[in-house]
Formats: structure tokens, C-alpha cells, sequence
């Protein structure tokens, strides 16, 4: 009777602050390379996708109205709650078949770069904004402002920093996002929503779904509520594709899957121009 019963973990989607299966009731299962199961996970639908799109667009506004530093605080809990998790992580990459020296990289790599972005939250609006020189009695300001509603193909490669490397500077301007992660590595994707789950994102602002991005994104990149798409994700899209966002004029961007810099959160930015009379 000392034995304990293996408790399995269940692999779901994370949208609106909860974890829900996907309504299609479809899962994909993970093998190990040597074959072996290690899980079912949920694979979303259109509508999951839809539900994911409504929960990002209602948490915006509000995270957007946070002060930069009090983003800067939620980001850097988000790192604290994975560094009291980091054997998690570490583990799974392995499990998947990437070497303990690489997966311990990987996941310390992931974690400092929260902290990184975090540190910019109230900084980067002294990169990206400027006090223009006009002819004329008025001041004349750029400032950076949120996009909306961001949708994020993770890349594959590397899995998990790739993910965090993608959606923390999303997040940093007040953007909320809809990320789409492929069948390669939703492990960590998954146990990356605990983790946002558990810390004081607000509910909405980060949503996580598993299952074939390419049936998914195409409605991602068609859908009118979603106001920008980060296509790392995809190095090679045929045209038909990219042209879903062609009649709403949504936004696409393409990075590097490793990128670390401020203007990446400048990617996910809109710039407006204020004019003010000088003396009123």
C-alpha cells in the first residue's frame, strides 16, 4: 500500500484565465522518441479560437490602462513563478528528446528573458517616443501605443524560448494575445499557461492553444477583431494564406525566433502623434 498511483497530467487550453478541453472534444497525442506516449493534448477548434479572440479583446483595454511599471511588476512575477518551476520544464523538454544541457538552457534562457522585458516596460517609450522639431508654436510628440489584439504563431525551434521570446514583448505595450502553438512542443506551451495562469496576468491577456496551427491560422489571420498576427512561427506560407489578412489590412510581422531587443516591442506597436499649442 506504499505505492502512490501515477498521477497523469491533463494537457489543456488556456483561454480567459481558465483551462478549458477544446468543444471539438479532439485531443493529438505527444510521443517520446523512443514511441512511447507521454500525453493526449487538447487540439482547438474555430471556436475555441473565437472564444480565445473575445477573452483577449475584453482583457485589453484593462491591461492596457496598467501603468507601465505595474506591467513590468506582472511580467517579472510571471519569471519568479517559473523559476520556482524550472525542474518542470527542464524535464519535459527531455522527455520530448532534448538533451538535459540544452533543455537546462533553454528553460534559464526563457526565464531570464521575462525578466529582460519586464525591465522595459517603463523604459521603452523613452526608445520609441520622440519630441518631434516642428516649424510652429506647438509641441509635437510621438508616443507608442498598443496595437490590440496580437495573434502570435509560436515558432517550433526552440520551443519554449521561442515562445517566451514572441509573447513577452506582445505584452509589454498593453497588447493581450491569442498565441497558436504547433504539435512539436505544447508541453511546455501548456505548462507555460500555469504559469501565466498562476501569476498576476489578468485573465484574457495571454491565451494558449494547442492542436494544427495550419488549419487554425488561417481563420487567426482572417478574423476582423484581431488587429496584428506575428508570423515567426511560419517560415514558408503560400500566398493564399498571408492574403486572409489582406482585406481587413491586419498587420503581419516576421522576426527572428531568438530575437531579444527593444524594437521587437516596437513590432507590436502603433506610434500617434500628439499636437499641443505651446503657452495653453
Amino acid at each position: 500500500m506504499n505505492e502512490r498511483l501515477d498521477v497523469q497530467k491533463t494537457y489543456k487550453l488556456f483561454i480567459g484565465g481558465a483551462f478549458p478541453r477544446s468543444e471539438s472534444g479532439r485531443t493529438f497525442a505527444v510521443h517520446a522518441p523512443d514511441g512511447s506516449l507521454i500525453a493526449n493534448v487538447a487540439s482547438a477548434s474555430r471556436k475555441d479560437l473565437r472564444d480565445a479572440v473575445v477573452a483577449a479583446r475584453s482583457a485589453q483595454t484593462g491591461w492596457a490602462a496598467r501603468t507601465a511599471y505595474n506591467r513590468g511588476q506582472i511580467l517579472y512575477r510571471v519569471a519568479e513563478v517559473m523559476e520556482g518551476r524550472r525542474t518542470q520544464f527542464v524535464e519535459e523538454l527531455c522527455r520530448c528528446g532534448v538533451k538535459a544541457a540544452t533543455a537546462e538552457l533553454e528553460v534559464d534562457r526563457a526565464i531570464d528573458r521575462w525578466v529582460w522585458y519586464a525591465g522595459w516596460c517603463d523604459k521603452f517609450h523613452h526608445i520609441a517616443g520622440t519630441v518631434n522639431s516642428v516649424a510652429g508654436p506647438y509641441f509635437n510628440f510621438t508616443t507608442p501605443e498598443p496595437t490590440g489584439v496580437v495573434g502570435i504563431l509560436a515558432p517550433e525551434k526552440p520551443g519554449l524560448l521561442g515562445l517566451v521570446s514572441r509573447l513577452a514583448p506582445a505584452l509589454v505595450s498593453g497588447n493581450t494575445a491569442v498565441v497558436l502553438t504547433g504539435e512539436a512542443s505544447p508541453l511546455t506551451a501548456v505548462s507555460m499557461a500555469e504559469v501565466v495562469a498562476t501569476s498576476d496576468v489578468p485573465g484574457g491577456v495571454v491565451n494558449i492553444l494547442t492542436g494544427a496551427t495550419h488549419e487554425l491560422l488561417p481563420w487567426l489571420l482572417g478574423h476582423r477583431d484581431v488587429n496584428a498576427v506575428d508570423l515567426t512561427g511560419a517560415p514558408d506560407l503560400e500566398a493564399s494564406v498571408v492574403a486572409e489578412a489582406a482585406d481587413n489590412v491586419k498587420r503581419l510581422i516576421r522576426g527572428e525566433p531568438d530575437d531579444q531587443s527593444p524594437y521587437v516591442i516596437a513590432d507590436f506597436c502603433e506610434m500617434k502623434t500628439v499636437w499641443h499649442p505651446i503657452g495653453r
